[in-house]
C-alpha cells in the first residue's frame, strides 16, 4: 500500500480553500497535518481577507485540523515575504511533510511562483481545483450546502461586500468579474457546510474602505494597471 502524502493545506478561510479541502479530505492518499494561514501581525487578521484571528481559530476548530499561523508584517515586500515563507517551509520539510495544497484555479504565474518556492526546499504542490470552470465550481460549492460571505471586494464591487453568496448574486455579477473572484475581485469567509462540525457564528459589523500601494503600478509590462498607483478594497468586518 502506498504511503499517504503528508501535506500542509494553504488555508485562506474562503470558498475555494473550503472546496479544495473538501476534495482532499475525501482522498485516502492524503493526510492534512496543518491548515496554514498568513496573519497580519499588527491587526491579527487573515492577510488580504481581513477576517479576525478569533474567527479563523473557530473555523479551524470546527474543521478539526490544527491551525498553523504564519505571522507577517503589514504589506511586506516580496523579499521579506519570501524569506519568512521559506523558513516555515523548511520547518515543514523537517517535520516530514512532502506536499503543499492550494486552492488556486487558473492563475499560471501564481502557480509557477508557488511551485518555485516549494522546489527550493524539496516540497511538491497539489492544486485540486486547477483548470476547472469557475462557474461550475461555485455552483458545486453551493449545491454541497456550503455557505460563505464576501468579506473583501474591489472598490467597484462595494454592493456585494458583506453579502452571502447565492446563485442570484453570482448570476448578477458583471461579465468581467470571475464567479469565484479568482482574479482578486473578492474574497470570502466560509462558515457552514460538510467539512465543518458546526456552523461558525458571527455578526456583520461595519464596512470600511482601504487603499493599498499597487505593486504593478510601475510595471511597464502591465499596461492596463500601470497607471493605478493605489488599489482600493471594501472590507466587511465579521465579529
Amino acid at each position: 500500500m502506498e504511503d499517504k502524502k503528508l501535506c500542509i493545506f494553504n488555508w485562506s478561510g474562503g470558498k475555494d480553500s473550503t472546496l479544495a479541502l473538501h476534495y482532499m479530505m475525501q482522498d485516502s492518499s492524503i493526510e492534512i497535518k496543518y491548515l496554514v494561514t498568513t496573519v497580519t501581525e499588527k491587526f491579527n487578521r487573515v492577510s488580504m481577507h481581513g477576517v479576525r484571528e478569533a474567527l479563523l481559530i473557530t473555523q479551524a476548530a470546527s474543521i478539526g485540523i490544527p491551525l498553523y499561523q504564519i505571522r507577517l508584517p503589514e504589506m511586506p515586500d516580496m523579499e521579506t515575504y519570501d524569506d519568512v515563507m521559506k523558513q516555515h517551509l523548511i520547518h515543514f520539510k523537517q517535520e516530514g511533510i512532502t506536499h503543499s495544497v492550494f486552492g488556486d484555479i487558473f492563475l499560471e504565474d501564481l502557480r509557477t511562483y508557488r511551485e518555485q518556492q516549494l522546489n527550493e526546499v524539496g516540497l511538491k504542490a497539489i492544486f485540486p481545483l486547477w483548470g476547472q470552470d469557475t462557474t461550475k465550481l461555485i455552483t458545486e460549492f453551493l449545491k454541497l450546502n456550503y455557505k460563505t460571505i464576501i468579506v473583501c471586494a474591489q472598490q467597484n464591487l462595494q454592493s456585494i461586500c458583506g453579502e452571502i453568496i447565492n446563485p442570484k448574486l453570482i448570476s448578477e455579477l458583471p461579465s468581467d468579474i470571475d464567479p469565484c473572484g479568482e482574479n482578486g475581485e473578492f474574497h470570502t469567509f466560509a462558515y457552514e457546510g460538510p467539512i465543518f462540525a458546526k456552523k461558525i457564528d458571527f455578526e456583520l459589523g461595519e464596512k470600511v474602505f482601504r487603499t493599498y500601494n499597487n505593486p504593478l503600478a510601475n510595471n511597464s509590462e502591465d499596461t492596463e494597471k500601470m497607471g493605478e498607483e493605489q488599489l482600493g478594497f471594501w472590507f466587511a468586518d465579521l465579529i
